[in-house]
């Protein structure tokens, strides 16, 4: 994970027609805390933020270059976005220090295929870790290729980087391989057979 700099503003105004004042000019409206400092309400550059996170994941560190105020290294903790329109009306951001462990979630991305007949259900989608705040792995991947009927994963068999510790339930179900119901398999058989008219039919209409 990169390390990005972004300038940022002090905020005087407060409260939701502050913010929202905030987001028409392009910014996000944004705390940062930690280390018992008191908080910094701080305004972050809407299009930068969003290439940050896009770029490296929701747990991004940011060197912010607060005007009249140097820098701060900081971790962005929680994300809020609209529930409809989707864009960001808050940020919540953790100051942290160079070496520091921090405690974060990660995404767990199944990679492979189980045999064939079975049914993959991913039951934990994230997993909670402790990792040097500049070295927080983007994701953990875990490989069902060939998992036979029956298998099951859990925490305690994620390959985490090395420096990287899980915090989680080390016992916590993350992937269950079951067999696939008569009905899954029949639903799959006849799309497999309308994709297949469809393409005779195109093959035809040609």
């Amino acid at each position: 994970m990169s390390e990005v700099t972004i300038a940022v503003e002090q905020r005087n105004e407060f409260g939701k027609g502050a913010a929202r004042r905030t987001r028409r000019a392009g910014q996000i409206p944004a705390v940062l805390y930690g280390h018992g400092s008191d908080p910094k309400h701080l305004s972050l550059p809407s299009v930068e933020f969003a290439r940050a996170i896009r770029e490296n994941g929701n747990n991004a560190v940011l060197t912010l270059e607060v005007a009249g105020s140097g820098k701060e290294l900081a971790l962005t903790k929680t994300i809020t976005a609209h529930p409809i329109k989707g864009y960001i009306e808050h940020v919540d951001l953790l100051l942290v220090k160079r070496g520091e462990k921090v405690v974060v979630n990660i995404p767990v991305v199944v990679s492979g295929d189980a045999v064939s007949g079975s049914m993959v259900s991913q039951e934990l989608t994230e997993v909670e870790v402790e990792a040097e705040a500049l070295h927080i792995p983007e994701q953990v991947e875990l490989s069902i290729e060939g998992a036979e009927i029956g298998t099951r994963f859990f925490a305690s068999e994620l390959k985490l980087p090395r420096g990287v510790t899980l915090q989680s339930d080390p016992e916590t179900l993350v992937v269950n391989i079951s067999e696939a119901s008569a009905s899954m398999e029949e639903d799959s058989a006849s799309e497999g057979e309308e994709a297949a008219a469809e393409g005779e039919e195109t093959s035809e209409e040609a």
